[in-house]
C-alpha cells in the first residue's frame, strides 16, 4: 500500500476513533478521599510489585511483593502482619545469607484448607519450589507438596496461574511467555504437560477454568494472550491476541510422538473492534471473569489498546470460544477433518489416532476469529479491569487508570455508563493491582505503598435528594426515604435507566432543592455590597458531569451558560460592571434529564464604596479556579 493510501486508511480510523469514543459518558462525578472515606493501610518499603488474596475472614487481605507476605486486616488495631516465606528446610535455622535461601515470591493461591495457603517462590539459579504454609505459624515455612515437584523453570511474577483439585491431588496450570523453553501452557501435578516451542514470542495475560460441564471430561482451560505477528507489513498490527484451549482431562501422547505434550491444544485469533470500519484494538492488556450458573454464559471481559491511545473493553462468552474450537475450519488445512475432531477431550489421550495427533501437531489454529464489539471506547489509558455481578441489575466494571484513579462503569444490556471516578489516593499512584470481594461489596487496590479498601455501598456522596441517588444509576445505592445508602429490596432506584421520576411519590422531610443565600462578609442582611463598576465572579459547584449548569438574574428564563473550571467542579458567572442593573438574586441551576434544581444563590447589591475589582469579598478559592478567572479577566 503505498504511503498516501495507508495515511488515509489511519486517517479515517482516527476520525471513526474520534466519533465512537464521543458514544460513551465521560465520569458523571469524581470521587476523592475528601468526598469518600477510603480505610488504607500503610505497606513497609516502596514495592514494585504488589499481588492481592482474600483471606479466610472477609476483612483479612494477604499482600504479597517480591519477598514477603502481608496479612493485612482492616478492623484490627494491628492492621499490617509481614510474613517472611521459608521455602528450604535448611535455611530455617542455618545462615539466611546464603543465596539458596533468598527466593522470590511468584505464585500466591488459596486450597480447600482456609487455614492453608500455597505458594511458590523461585530463586536466582531459575529453581522453583512451591509449598503450602499455614499464615497461623511463625515461622513461616513450607511444607513441600508431593504432587507439585520438580518444577524446572523459573516462573515469572506476572505469569498467570491456577491451582485446581484438592489438597494433596492438586494440579498446578501455569504460563511461560517469551520465545524460548517450553513458551505456552505447563502442568505440573499427577500429569506433567507442556507446549513445544513455537519460536513466536508469546506473552501471556491470563488462564480460567471454562466451568464445570455436564460432562465433566470435556472441562477445558483456557489461556488468553498476544503473540508477535508472524507476518507483519507496514499497516498490520505487531501483536495478535489470541485465546487457546486445553482438555483438563489431557494426558500427552504416546511414547514416541507428544509424550508429555498437550494433545488438545487450539487456538484462535481474538477479534475486538468495528469490522464495516476497520477499526480494531490488538494489544490485549488484562481479562477478567464473570462465573454465571451455565457454563456456556459465563462471560470473558477482556480489555485492549490499540496504536492510537484508546482504551475498549468486549465481552465473550465461553459459549461464543467453545463454539470456534468446535465449529470453525482449520486454518491453511484443505482436507478432510479426522475423527475424533483435534481438541476433542478424550477419556485417553494417549490412544488418540496418529493422524488426529498430528494435526494438531502441526494445524492447531482456527480459521473463524472469536469476535466482538467494544462495550466501551475511550481515550482513557486503564491497566487493570474487575467485573462484579450485581444480582439482577447488570455487571459493574472497575477499570484503573494511569493516574491511581478507577473508572466505576455500569454495564446493562450491551451499554456501559461510567457512574464514577473514584481517586482513593491523595497523591498520583501507580495501581499495581486490584481485587474485588464481592460478598461483602468491597474493592482492594494496592500500590507500591498502601492498600486502600473501597467500600462499593458507600452512597452519601451522590447528594441528599433522592433524584440525586436516582440519577447516579449506582447498583449499589438506593434512596430510603432519607438517605442515599445501600440499596436493598425497600429503597428506590432505576439502575436500567435513571428515571428520576420515581421519586415523584415519595414523602419528603426537605424540599427538593437546596437554597444558600450567602450574606456579605459583615454578616448584613441586605446581601453582598459589591462597589460601583468592579468585575465580580459568582461560583457555583458543579457535582455531576452529565448536568448542565447556567445562572439566572431575578428569575429571567433566559440563562446564561456558565464558565467552567475543569478539575475544579465549580462554574462561574462574571459581572463585566457592577451597576444598577446587575442588582439582585443570581441563581445557579443545574438540569440533568429533566431534573431542574437550584444549587445556590447569590443577593448582590450596589455598594458606592471606591471601585475595583471585589475578589476580597470571596470565599477562598482553588488554584485552577484562580487561574480561570485571572484568564477570563485578562480576555
Amino acid at each position: 500500500m503505498c504511503p498516501l493510501a495507508l495515511f488515509a486508511v489511519f486517517l479515517g480510523q482516527f476520525i471513526f476513533s474520534v466519533k465512537a469514543s464521543t458514544l460513551t459518558h465521560k465520569p458523571r462525578v469524581t470521587l476523592t478521599d475528601k468526598d469518600v472515606s477510603f480505610l488504607r493501610i500503610h505497606l513497609s518499603g516502596n514495592n514494585s510489585r504488589i499481588e492481592l488474596l482474600q483471606g479466610p475472614r472477609d476483612n483479612i487481605v494477604y499482600a504479597t511483593d517480591h519477598i514477603n507476605l502481608f496479612q493485612t486486616n482492616f478492623n484490627s488495631s494491628k492492621p499490617s502482619r509481614m510474613l517472611s516465606p521459608v521455602f528450604r528446610e535448611e535455611c530455617r535455622s542455618n545462615d539466611f545469607t546464603s543465596p539458596d535461601c533468598h527466593y522470590n515470591i511468584t505464585v500466591l493461591h488459596k486450597t480447600n484448607d482456609p487455614n492453608q495457603l500455597f505458594l511458590c517462590g523461585t530463586n536466582g539459579q531459575q529453581h522453583t519450589l512451591c509449598c503450602y504454609m499455614n499464615p497461623s505459624d511463625d515461622p513461616f515455612n513450607c511444607t513441600r507438596s508431593k504432587a507439585i515437584q520438580n518444577i524446572q523453570q523459573h516462573i515469572n511474577e506476572t505469569e498467570p496461574s491456577l491451582l485446581i483439585g484438592s489438597s494433596g491431588v492438586e494440579e498446578f496450570y501455569t504460563t511461560h511467555s517469551g520465545t524460548e523453553g517450553s513458551v505456552g501452557i505447563n502442568r505440573f501435578g499427577k500429569n506433567r504437560l507442556w507446549t513445544d516451542n513455537s519460536g513466536t514470542e508469546q506473552r501471556y495475560v491470563s488462564l480460567m477454568a471454562s466451568g464445570q460441564r455436564e460432562d465433566r471430561l470435556q472441562d477445558r482451560l483456557y489461556a488468553f494472550y498476544i503473540e508477535k505477528n508472524r507476518h507483519p507489513r507496514l499497516d498490520s498490527d505487531l501483536w495478535v491476541p489470541r485465546v487457546a484451549q486445553v482438555c483438563m482431562a489431557d494426558r500427552g501422547g504416546p511414547k514416541g510422538y507428544l509424550q508429555f505434550r498437550w494433545t488438545s491444544k487450539l487456538s484462535a485469533r481474538l477479534f475486538c473492534g468495528y469490522q464495516d470500519s476497520k477499526l480494531s484494538f490488538t494489544q490485549l492488556v488484562d481479562v477478567n471473569t464473570v462465573l454465571e450458573e451455565r457454563w456456556q454464559d459465563t462471560r470473558v471481559y477482556a480489555l485492549f489498546r490499540n496504536g492510537w491511545g484508546m482504551s475498549a473493553v468486549c465481552v465473550y462468552t465461553v459459549e461464543d470460544i467453545d463454539r470456534i474450537f468446535k465449529t470453525s475450519n482449520f486454518k491453511g488445512h484443505t482436507g478432510s477433518v479426522p475423527i475424533p475432531r483435534p481438541g476433542k477431550c478424550v477419556e485417553d489421550s494417549t490412544k488418540l489416532p496418529m493422524e488426529v495427533l498430528k494435526m494438531v501437531d502441526k494445524v492447531s489454529e482456527m480459521e473463524e476469529r472469536v469476535t466482538s464489539r467494544p462495550l466501551l471506547v475511550t481515550h482513557q489509558y486503564y491497566h487493570h479491569i474487575r467485573v462484579d455481578k450485581v444480582q439482577g441489575k447488570g455487571n459493574v466494571l472497575f477499570l484503573s487508570l494511569g493516574n491511581g484513579g478507577i473508572h466505576k462503569v455500569l454495564e446493562r444490556d450491551g451499554h456501559a455508563f461510567i457512574i464514577a471516578e473514584l481517586r482513593p489516593f491523595n497523591y498520583r499512584a501507580h495501581i499495581l493491582s486490584m481485587m474485588l470481594h464481592s460478598s461483602t461489596g468491597k474493592l482492594y487496590v494496592g500500590s507500591s505503598r498502601e492498600l486502600v479498601q473501597i467500600d462499593l455501598g458507600s452512597c452519601e456522596q451522590y447528594g441528599a435528594q433522592c433524584e440525586d441517588c436516582v440519577l447516579a444509576r449506582d447498583p449499589y445505592c438506593g434512596w430510603d426515604g432519607h438517605h442515599c445508602t445501600t440499596a436493598t429490596n425497600k429503597t428506590i432506584q432505576d439502575v436500567e435507566n435513571g428515571n428520576h421520576q420515581v421519586c415523584s411519590n415519595i414523602s419528603r422531610g426537605v424540599t427538593a432543592s437546596k437554597v444558600y443565600v450567602l450574606r456579605s462578609s459583615g454578616g448584613a442582611a441586605d446581601g453582598i455590597r459589591v462597589s460601583q463598576s468592579s468585575k465580580y465572579f459568582l461560583h457555583c459547584p458543579t457535582l455531576s458531569s452529565h448536568a448542565e449548569y447556567s445562572w439566572r438574574h431575578h428569575g429571567n428564563t433566559t440563562a446564561t451558560p456558565c464558565i467552567s473550571t475543569g478539575s475544579e467542579h465549580q462554574c462561574l458567572l462574571l459581572i463585566e460592571s457592577m451597576g444598577p442593573e446587575q442588582q439582585g438574586t443570581y441563581s445557579c441551576v443545574s438540569e440533568e434529564r429533566g431534573y431542574h434544581r437550584t444549587l445556590v444563590q447569590y443577593q448582590l447589591q450596589l455598594d458606592s464604596g471606591a471601585s475595583g475589582l471585589a475578589s476580597h469579598r470571596l470565599p477562598c478559592l482553588g488554584l485552577g479556579l484562580v487561574l480561570t478567572l485571572v484568564l477570563t479577566l485578562l480576555c
